[in-house]
């Protein structure tokens, strides 16, 4: 293998949205704390050791399961009453059809357990204000339908019975069958008119206050902050502020940072170093159920999302989908009980380690736990050898599924190489286990001397300058102009560079506007491409056979909105 370091950073942060742009910490104004306090809060403790949880999407809307009228509705499986436009009267008639007598809350947490998941989280209330509990509010799944069973209270006891951490997610802001609560993309029918202020008070809080005493969860998952003032955060915290163990994400609203940054659907190039942070997903394009979503991710890349994720320092949430029966999609069972084979021999890579010393290693990632670095092997070696950029004594280092095979190791130069077995153990991700003397101490070579000079970033057009891509302080970024319907960013190295990987990260968290873009480099005065994709969206990532240049750029071509990028790294090889 060559050596791969990390040499370029274009960080390209727009407006942070709502929901990361908070100043206020888990406590009232008058007694914040600072984000490292926060990281080191003891509560997080074995939210930190555990690295991988289950998401649960379930409820009224499986009862569609993503059909009205007869016909498919676009999008995502839980907001099928907001794209599908049905009245409110309308979408509580599924109440009545709403049955999942094939529910059983035990069997769901052993699959959990076999899954090598450590704590669950269920949606308690979506954004269609049905409850899976027994409320005060009538609109819930004991007093609405012919099931007349607490879903949430089953779930909870099922959590306690078998040792596993539960929480509940509430969507406190948009509320779609309660007058006064919001919708993203506005009200559909007059019977959602009111004011948010009664909603927030007659029915949010009473709810969240429900939940917390009678549920006693140790997660509290709030989402899509819609609306949502300072006032309505103060009133809902002086709730939270009586459960000093409970952690909470970061989309209260309101100016609240909470315990956790929470990216959905990708996981960040560089995580979030220094902060507490879980990436949310799917295993296939929906969160809650529909019947004609078969887009399942591979075992492989859901085992591999879990070590990456895990490598940089987060937790994985993963989801599944119940259906109206109760039943969790056998596609999900089949990939959760393979995660958790590999995890019951390998476990001890993941669980409770702390993030990577290394910026990039291209067989695969690694993850730590004091003197021991676990690489997690990928791409096996063709010559049996991986070189780790590294200048430490080691110890001993075995093959976690092979205990008893030693493996050779030598000093080469600023590597250490490590002789492996022709094949792999595992393709999906054998586990190196190094033993080391004291700290990492990772050799860097060839640093690039122009990385933050206002005059190696160049763009096409601007709104705001192309040398904030080097600033990677995550408050701003390159925008085009406004008019502009296709752009291009490029960097200059400074001298000629061989880059075999890169990342990239669009404006938006949830949004893929570029439809169409080139990477490239500058050959004499001729720009040629490396690949072209057609989607980048928030955690593209791509190796390639590795070109010496000294100008690279990301030329878009087509895009639904205004040319903007968040953050591109580029990784050198050689």
């Amino acid at each position: 293998m060559k050596k791969m370091l990390q040499v370029a950073t274009i960080a390209l942060l727009l407006l942070f949205t709502q929901a990361n742009s908070y100043a206020q910490t888990v406590v009232l104004d008058t007694e914040r704390k600072s984000e490292t306090s926060m990281y080191n809060d003891p509560k997080m403790a074995w939210w930190k050791e555990a690295r991988f949880g289950m998401f649960i999407h379930w409820g009224l809307y499986s009862v569609p399961a993503g059909m009205y009228n007869g016909k498919k509705v676009p999008g995502i499986g839980e907001w099928i009453m907001n794209r599908g436009k049905i009245p409110v009267a309308v979408y509580k008639q599924y109440a009545s059809q709403f049955n999942p007598v094939k529910y059983n809350a035990e069997e769901w947490v052993k699959l959990a357990k076999q899954a090598g998941m450590k704590y669950m989280v269920l949606t308690s209330k979506h954004h269609d204000g049905f409850a899976m509990f027994k409320s005060e509010h009538p609109f819930n799944i004991v007093d609405a339908t012919p099931f007349k069973r607490d879903a949430v209270q089953e779930l909870a006891d099922a959590c306690k019975k078998y040792n596993m951490k539960f929480g509940l997610y509430y969507s406190q802001a948009q509320d779609w069958t309660a007058p006064g609560a919001p919708a993203i993309g506005g009200h559909w029918d007059s019977a959602q008119n009111g004011s948010m202020r009664e909603y927030i008070f007659t029915k949010c809080i009473p709810q969240l206050k429900e939940i917390l005493s009678k549920y006693h969860p140790t997660v509290l998952w709030f989402d899509t902050p819609t609306g949502m003032t300072k006032e309505f955060a103060d009133s809902i915290l002086a709730v939270l502020k009586q459960y000093p163990d409970l952690i909470y994400n970061n989309r209260l609203g309101g100016g609240v940072k909470g315990d956790l940054e929470t990216p959905e659907q990708y996981i960040p190039p560089t995580g979030y170093p220094g902060k507490n942070w879980e990436s949310c997903m799917t295993m296939n394009d929906t969160w809650g159920f529909k019947s004609y979503d078969s887009n399942w991710k591979s075992s492989t890349v859901i085992l591999q999302n879990l070590i990456d994720i895990a490598s940089k320092g987060g937790n994985y949430l993963l989801n599944v989908g119940p259906t109206n029966e109760g039943l969790i999609p056998d596609a999900s069972v089949e990939r959760l009980k393979t995660v958790g084979a590999w995890l019951k021999v390998n476990g001890q890579a993941i669980y409770g380690t702390t993030p990577s010393p290394f910026n990039y290693l291209k067989f695969g990632r690694c993850t730590r736990k004091e003197n021991t670095l676990y690489f997690h092997i990928f791409k096996w070696p063709v010559d049996g050898i991986i070189r780790v950029p590294m200048d430490n004594k080691v110890v001993i280092a075995t093959l976690i599924a092979q205990a008893k095979t030693k493996v050779t190791f030598a000093k080469v130069g600023n590597y250490i190489e490590f002789k492996l077995p022709k094949k792999a153990i595992d393709t999906v991700a054998t586990v190196l286990a190094v033993q080391i003397e004291g700290a990492p101490k990772v050799t860097i070579a060839d640093p690039i001397p122009s990385i933050g000079k206002a005059s190696s970033a160049t763009a096409s057009s601007q709104s705001t300058m192309p040398s904030l891509a080097f600033d990677a302080n995550g408050r701003k970024g390159w925008i085009a102009k406004e008019e502009e319907k296709t752009g291009w960013l490029a960097i200059d190295l400074g001298k000629p560079t061989s880059i075999g990987s890169l990342t990239i990260t669009e404006a938006g968290t949830f949004d893929k506007f570029v439809k169409d873009f080139k990477f490239e480099y500058k050959d004499g005065e001729e720009w040629k491409t490396i690949f072209e994709d057609n989607s980048i969206g928030a955690g593209f990532f791509k190796s390639f056979k590795p070109v010496k240049a000294q100008e690279f750029r990301v030329n878009i071509l087509k895009t639904s909105k205004t040319p903007q990028l968040k953050q591109v790294q580029l990784y050198f090889d050689e």
